[in-house]
């Protein structure tokens, strides 16, 4: 309930959740349309926005559209370029783990396919311009609830007081409570793992080349940053990586060895680590009405191929390329017939990546005989076929199917 006396503010879009994907609508709205009245609610204190150690996988189209919204040129130089990817199918035990397949990581000359960023830069960036745009922040502070009226959405905060929107855009992760609240339900399961996140520094340079080894466990990637340093995503049984993220850093550097390997020098852990619960889930909706989901709030994938953030920025630059164009027609933002736009235009891909990557895991998470000889032969076809690895690239690159034009680099 709102507090006595107190008139409340009126927007056109409310975005709950302040993190990447929330943060890049509000620029994105912004940039295409400084009249609009954007404002992000995030239960988070600005003043910890540069404390995230870990990095993220920036698409080629994501890299794009950050360009478009003005804040690209300023974390490039903390950014470092995915050159080449590799391939690999083995066991632990394995002393030689062959490459089944490569990538070349460029798109177009000059272009790599991917960067990885430190989101400790990244964020920082991203609520600067959204300041400097006049997107109003309403931090610390949640969404509790909300109420859709036909003219508008009335979201309650957590201290009592309430904002009212043409449209409240749930940005709040893959356990969205305000996509409960919205009766939106979900397709789920979990994979029984866990992904451990951390930094390793190590004695010789990467190369830019982004590392894939498929293990019985699950995958076990390592992405170039910056200096002589990367980024792991390292998938375990659940109890597995819950006893390696808790116990002592002697053991988890031992088995940490045993799956990184030499190739680049003694490794050594460079930051915390961290361990997150793995599944599938995948809105049945991604709207209703006066109320719409982006990024985790509408699919949660395995990060596999490394998509779920880039699915997140795919969303806010479809929904801003829906909702501007709306907005210049004179339209109401929040309506069923503006919103099922976006919808239509995001659905199927999502459901596509949830697909491929709940299949991809099933195949390579297992130490069976034949999967594996099926699992590899298909790698060693696919690296002899140079039209299928560009479509692959394309996938990646997330420059595949119909492309808002953010991705594509043009604005709104």
């Amino acid at each position: 309930m709102a507090k006595p006396n107190t008139p409340q503010r009126v927007f056109d879009v409310v975005i709950a959740g302040g993190g990447y994907v929330g943060m890049s609508l509000s620029l994105a709205l912004k940039t295409a349309d400084r009249e609009m009245s954007v404002a992000v609610i995030d239960p988070k204190p600005m003043s910890i926005l540069d404390k995230d150690p870990r990095a993220s996988a920036i698409a080629a189209a994501a890299s794009r559209l950050l360009d478009q919204l003005g804040i690209w040129e300023g974390i490039y130089s903390s950014a470092q370029p995915v050159n080449e990817m590799i391939v690999t199918d083995s066991r632990l035990r394995d002393v030689v783990r062959p490459v089944f397949l490569t990538f070349d990581g460029e798109v177009t000359d000059g272009e790599p396919f991917a960067h990885m960023v430190p989101n400790g830069v990244m964020l920082p960036a991203l609520y600067e311009k959204a300041a400097a745009l006049g997107v109003d922040f309403i931090a610390p502070d949640s969404a509790t609830t909300f109420k859709s009226s036909p003219d508008d959405v009335s979201i309650t905060l957590s201290n009592g007081e309430s904002v009212t929107a043409k449209l409240l855009v749930a940005a709040d992760g893959v356990r969205s409570r305000l996509r409960d609240l919205a009766g939106i339900k979900t397709v789920h399961w979990d994979y029984g793992q866990s992904g451990i996140v951390t930094t390793v520094r190590h004695e010789r340079p990467h190369g830019g080349r982004a590392e894939e080894h498929f293990l019985p466990a699950g995958p076990f990637a390592v992405l170039p940053l910056a200096g002589n340093r990367s980024s792991l995503v390292w998938t375990e049984k659940t109890l597995d990586a819950e006893r390696l993220v808790r116990g002592d850093e002697f053991t988890f550097e031992i088995e940490l060895e045993r799956r990184f390997g030499h190739h680049l020098g003694k490794v050594e852990l460079d930051g915390a680590r961290h361990a997150y619960p793995l599944g599938l889930r995948l809105a049945r909706d991604f709207v209703k009405h006066r109320f719409a989901l982006v990024g985790d709030a509408a699919h949660g994938i395995h990060p596999i191929a490394g998509q779920g953030l880039n699915l997140g920025f795919k969303d806010i630059a479809a929904l801003a390329e829906v909702l501007v164009e709306a907005r210049r027609l004179g339209q109401d933002l929040g309506t069923l017939d503006v919103l099922e736009r976006y919808e239509k235009w995001r659905r199927f891909d999502t459901f596509q990546m949830g697909v491929v990557t709940d299949v991809l895991n099933r195949l390579f998470s297992n130490d069976l005989s034949v999967v594996r000889a099926v699992r590899d032969f298909g790698l060693g076809l696919v690296d002899r076929m140079p039209s299928l690895k560009s479509r692959f690239i394309s996938e990646a690159a997330g420059l595949a199917g119909p492309t808002p034009r953010l991705l594509l680099g043009e604005a709104i």
